[in-house]
């Protein structure tokens, strides 16, 4: 692709809430966009779009999403080392479905929300990994703890509307997710998946 760069803003999404099995962590997650044309500034479509966690607690597999993020994503794909991504996360938007573990999520043991409301990630570069393939660099801070982390995610475009979809396992107690009788695996295991799935579509330029 040699389309020139474009800036990609993520609206404030406020997501339905669904329910699905119990609790987990997050993480951070971003995408890009590009344009067939002109530089173009993209807005994600709320009812499309998801970053969903999963893991295991006592061996049952759990999974939940977040209903509250923003991101502004930079990128072009004929540079894309050069591009630049911002995703905030609201730790509070948390939602699995069952009441108790909606509750403990935004506790201290947990997301600690009132130290540190959001999860961020920020990207300073992209790696175009071949066939719509690309990769994000850069950092993922949880409860004040930042972590360097690499976001795989393919990209698909047509006309004015594109998609990106990632996965990444993250461990949560690299970031202190998960204290005291829960800091062991014992309940829940270490190992949490990210899923992202944006879609967004074309804003006309002035």
């Amino acid at each position: 692709m040699t389309t020139p760069a474009f800036r990609f803003r993520v609206a404030h999404a406020r997501l339905a809430l669904r329910r699905a099995p119990l609790l987990g962590t997050l993480l951070g997650t971003l995408l890009g966009a590009a344009s067939p044309a002109a530089a173009a500034e993209w807005v994600i479509d709320p009812a499309k779009s998801a970053i969903r966690f999963s893991g295991v607690q006592v061996g049952a597999p759990f999974s939940g999403r977040f209903e509250r993020f923003d991101a502004t994503v930079t990128f072009d794909p004929a540079k894309p080392e050069a591009g630049h991504a911002t995703v905030l996360i609201d730790l509070a938007s948390a939602r699995t479905g069952d009441v108790q573990r909606d509750t403990a999520l935004p506790q201290q043991d947990w997301f600690d929300v009132k130290a540190a409301r959001q999860a961020r990630f920020e990207a300073t570069g992209f790696v175009d990994k071949g066939g719509g393939d690309y990769e994000a660099v850069g950092t993922l801070t949880i409860r004040g703890t930042s972590r360097p982390l690499t976001l795989p995610f393919r990209l698909a475009l047509a006309e004015d509307q594109a998609r990106a979809t990632g996965h990444v396992g993250l461990v949560r107690t690299a970031f202190g997710v998960g204290q005291g009788a829960w800091a062991s695996g014992q309940w829940v295991a270490l190992e949490v998946g990210v899923d992202v799935d944006l879609v967004a579509t074309s804003k006309a330029g002035p």
